[in-house]
Order: structure tokens, then sequence, then C-alpha cells
């Protein structure tokens, strides 16, 4: 149950793109609400859809979801296949959640650099007069990573005769969980992550020429499932 903030007048919506300035400016964001006991709201857009993205955007995704939980954040929104200009993507949520001021920052390589511009951050006070900016300067030193792996593509887990847990690309009728799977770049072999949805968690697992290097963690999810259908019944 969440608890209910003092101030009602006053709530916060944090816009955060791939990097990890994002990190920080959701950290920025909890401060603020804290000081000012409020609401406090976190965005991502994307164009592509969620389960088209690739590796690095779902581990910062994971992390922004796992920050948001700890702070108990209000709401983490992530509009995904998103096609209209983040600044009506932006003015929409600020509408919807009573926004009143807005953390945005400013990264030579993310998708909120035009917000920093001059003639965007003018579409955006035209589109929002309501609310204060806030924009955050990014380190230098964060700039410039670049991706490991290759864009992600649907596949499934099964277990074999052996009890290990293996990569399948085609649908198997013994799946037991169907996920994406992230290769490493520059490898022949089936090196990667493989991610799923389990209980609307999303896990991870490595691995190493189609097996699971982390049976433990398939275990555990399996377990829980067999737990829930004996409860049911």
């Amino acid at each position: 149950m969440k608890k209910i903030k003092g101030r009602m007048d006053e709530s916060i919506l944090v816009c955060v793109y791939y990097g990890p300035n994002g990190e920080r400016l959701i950290k920025r964001g909890c401060k603020i609400a804290s000081m000012l006991d409020c609401p406090l709201y976190i965005l991502t857009i994307d164009a592509l859809p969620y389960d088209e993205l690739d590796a690095e955007k779902s581990d910062y995704i994971d992390r922004w979801k796992q920050l948001a939980q700890e702070h108990n954040v209000e709401e983490f929104m992530i509009r995904d296949n998103e096609k209209r200009p983040a600044v009506k993507v932006i003015a929409e949520v600020a509408r919807e959640k009573h926004i009143t001021q807005i953390i945005i920052g400013q990264t030579a390589k993310s998708r909120w650099e035009e917000i920093t511009k001059g003639s965007f951050m003018n579409v955006l006070l035209r589109e929002v007069p309501f609310v204060d900016f806030h924009v955050v300067s990014v380190d230098r030193a964060l700039k410039g990573e670049e991706g490991h792996y290759e864009k992600g593509c649907r596949a499934y887990l099964t277990k074999d005769n052996e009890g290990a847990y293996r990569l399948s690309f085609s649908h198997p009728k013994d799946a037991l969980f169907e996920g994406i799977f992230f290769k490493e770049q520059g490898t022949d072999f089936n090196n990667g992550v493989f991610k799923f949805m389990n209980n609307n968690q999303m896990m991870q697992v490595h691995v190493t020429d189609d097996s699971v290097t982390e049976p433990e963690v398939v275990d555990s999810c399996t377990q829980k499932f067999k737990e829930e259908l004996l409860n049911k019944n």
C-alpha cells in the first residue's frame, strides 16, 4: 500500500532515456520529491515495442524499475511503440498526472538533447506552460558507451534429459518460458542473455553455447509456478 503524500499540490515527473544519466536524474527527482513530500513519476519513451528493445535498453529499464520500487515512486511509465514527438507525450503525461515540475537531462546522445537547444524547449514550454523545468547536465565521462549485444530475438527455454536448461528458437511443446535472447556481438555461438517474464517480474539468465549458466534462477521460477498451481487447486 502506497504512502499518502503530504504535498498533493506538487507533483514531479522525471523523463529518462537510455544511458547512465537516467539513474542520476531519478535520484535527483527522488531527493526533491522527498523534500517536498510529493508524488514522483518516471517516464521513458521509445519508438520501438518493448519486446524489441536490445539488452542494454532492457538493463536500463530494469534498473530504473528497481529504483522506482526502492523509493516508492508513484508510477514508472514506459510509452513504447510511440510514434508521436516526445514533446507531445511529455505534455500528455504532465496533464494526466497534474505535474508541476519536470526533470530532464542534457546529454549529447539522448533523445532529450533537443530540449536544451532552445527551439524544442520553447515548444515544450508552450505545450506545458504550467510546470517548472529542471535541466540536469551529464558528466562527460558517462558519454559514448557502446552496445555489446545484437538485436534481441524471440526464444524459448526447455529442459533436457540431463536437467539442463537450453535455448530454443523454434516453439517446442515443452517450452518452460518464452522470452527474448540477446546474442553477444562478435561470437558465432549462442552466447548472451535471455530475458523472460515470471510473475510480472523481468528475469535474466546468461547463456553459453545454448545452455543457461544460472540454472538456479530458472529452478526458483519453476518452483514458484508449481506452488501457485497447488495453491489454486
